[in-house]
């Protein structure tokens, strides 16, 4: 075993909440060493891939992200390629995220919808769920010091912004303008008693911020903004570098070593050669992601922690969460022509809040702005056109086709369990096993709230066809599995993301939420991360 690169504080992932909490340590004069299970490659790198993908494959988000043998990641439709998640249950946990250093922002579409104070009360406001441990008061100022960090774009018209009360400063750029699309979209549901209102995005609106350029509306947001526009958590790390981080990639943790007071002593880490090494600290941060960063704490039982690392309450790797999805994709009589600026610019966010949210889940209702012809041509071609004939059926259905996705809140679940499956990845750790079901609670949405609402929205775009998935699909916002609360007996951290039974370890991020509410989890992801942040400057200053 080799002891190298040791430093006051030890960051485990390169994603967006990992990053935020290294600068801000860094910029407090704290050391910090950052260790990543993937490789570190350039955006042009990720393009080329994209480029060269099969055009059947380049609907699917992972396909500019080959994973590394030792750093295994889902990819592909099921989220399963390689089998390296194991799934079960009624519902299929399929995700697809990035072992890469940067992270799932890589590949995110930037969305960046906030909490509301109702999402964060479900217990006492509908007697569903759990409560947060604190309120959005609290979370408010984290919310707006992570949109100035990621650079979100959005509204300035109150009656527009998410959620609807008095914001502590504007947002730091203004909204990108809607595609035909959604223009036409917005017309229509306005009649239906809906505001479709632009989102908040983590996108450069019309001028450069943070040293990225302003979005050229490529439309390539998923899998990868090909001029860096979008914010991902790779566009940082040279920045931290520049302020002192040691960023090691290619080194893949795999276990957290405790000492006799039960405080984390170190942590272990293999390298493609399949050595190990262990690194030390004073304090500890796993920000892995919401699959990984539980796969570790449980991968790293010993005598003080048979239940695994931070698992006295036997709650990690429990409350699994995401936003299941439901796509109904019309034929429209009229052309719609999506695919102008990003991939998702818009929603209707009013359907997600009410009190029926005691008897079933709200929901989120988008206009996919998806440019259509990579979807349409394999439909066009199994119709047996050719020439010209093909070329006019494309066209056609390139213009009269959208995609309308309702995203549902899901209620945390301990059965929804990750645990460690008896099947080994190319280093010989365990793969992770996920057992799933999206509960009676959101079925019955589906059943007499968001499809009715979503047909209803179809037939006044003049559908002429629907096609409903037939199954839910994953968000890829995985939340839950290392869920916060006050009482250590029931969660597995505290209010400021550390680790009920040690503490010098945090676990910020996705797995603490105690709610999904029905947007995009990476803003809040992010405020916590910002919290943590605070709260760990904080601890190290005063152990000095």
């Amino acid at each position: 075993m080799v002891t190298k690169n040791n430093a006051e504080v030890v960051v485990i992932g390169t994603g967006v909440v990992g990053v935020l909490i290294a600068e801000q340590l860094l910029d407090a004069g704290i050391s910090v060493l950052m260790l990543e299970a993937g490789p570190r490659v350039s955006r042009a790198e990720i393009v080329e891939n994209f480029r060269n993908a099969p055009l059947g494959l380049k609907g699917d988000t992972s396909v500019s992200y080959p994973p590394a043998p030792w750093a295994p990641h889902p990819t592909g439709p099921t989220g399963g390629a390689h089998d390296y998640l194991q799934l079960s249950g009624p519902d299929s946990y399929a995700q697809t995220y990035i072992r890469y250093a940067g992270g799932s922002t890589w590949h995110w579409a930037g969305t960046s919808w906030r909490l509301t104070p109702e999402d964060m009360r479900l217990k006492s406001l509908y007697g569903v769920g759990r409560d947060w441990a604190f309120d959005y008061d609290t979370l408010d100022p984290f919310y707006t010091r992570a949109e100035y960090k990621l650079g979100i774009c959005g509204p300035s018209n109150p009656e527009q912004q998410w959620p609807r009360r008095a914001r502590l400063k504007p947002y730091p750029m203004p909204p990108l303008p809607f595609s035909p699309g959604e223009t036409r979209f917005t017309q229509i549901v306005k009649e239906l008693g809906y505001n479709n209102i632009p989102v908040s995005q983590a996108r450069n609106s019309g001028m450069p911020y943070d040293d990225r350029p302003a979005c050229c509306a490529n439309n390539n947001c998923v899998p990868v903004c090909p001029v860096g526009a979008k914010y991902d958590a790779a566009t940082a790390l040279g920045r931290l570098e520049a302020k002192g981080a040691k960023i090691l990639a290619d080194a893949v943790v795999y276990k957290v070593e405790t000492n006799g007071q039960n405080r984390i002593e170190a942590v272990h880490y293999l390298d493609p050669n399949k050595q190990s090494h262990r690194v030390a600290g004073k304090l500890f941060v796993i920000a892995a992601n919401g699959l990984e960063t539980p796969k570790l704490l449980l991968m790293s039982k010993d005598d003080r922690n048979p239940n695994g690392i931070a698992n006295r309450s036997d709650q990690v790797g429990r409350n699994m969460m995401d936003h299941p999805q439901l796509t109904l994709t019309v034929t429209t009589k009229e052309p719609f022509w999506s695919g102008v600026g990003p991939v998702v610019n818009s929603g209707i966010m009013e359907t997600s809040q009410g009190a029926f949210r005691s008897e079933h889940a709200g929901a989120y209702f988008r206009y996919n702005n998806f440019a259509r012809n990579r979807f349409v041509t394999f439909a066009a071609l199994k119709k047996g056109l050719v020439g010209k004939a093909l070329d006019e059926e494309i066209r056609r259905m390139t213009a009269c086709t959208a995609d309308i996705v309702a995203a549902h809140e899901i209620l945390p679940h301990p059965d929804n369990r990750l645990t460690l499956s008896d099947k080994t990845d190319w280093l010989g750790l365990p793969k992770p096993s996920i057992h799933y079901d999206v509960g009676d609670y959101v079925r019955r949405s589906a059943e007499v709230y968001s499809l009715p609402i979503g047909k209803k929205i179809a037939a006044a775009m003049g559908a002429t066809d629907v096609k409903i998935s037939p199954k839910f699909a994953q968000s890829k916002h995985i939340m839950g599995g290392t869920i916060m609360g006050a009482d250590a007996m029931n969660s597995v951290v505290d209010t400021d993301c550390r680790s009920h039974d040690h503490d010098n370890l945090f676990l910020p991020g996705g797995g603490a939420m105690a709610s999904t509410a029905c947007g995009n989890s990476t803003i809040t992801m992010a405020a916590l991360a910002l919290r943590s942040a605070d709260a760990i400057v904080s601890q190290m200053k005063g152990a000095h």
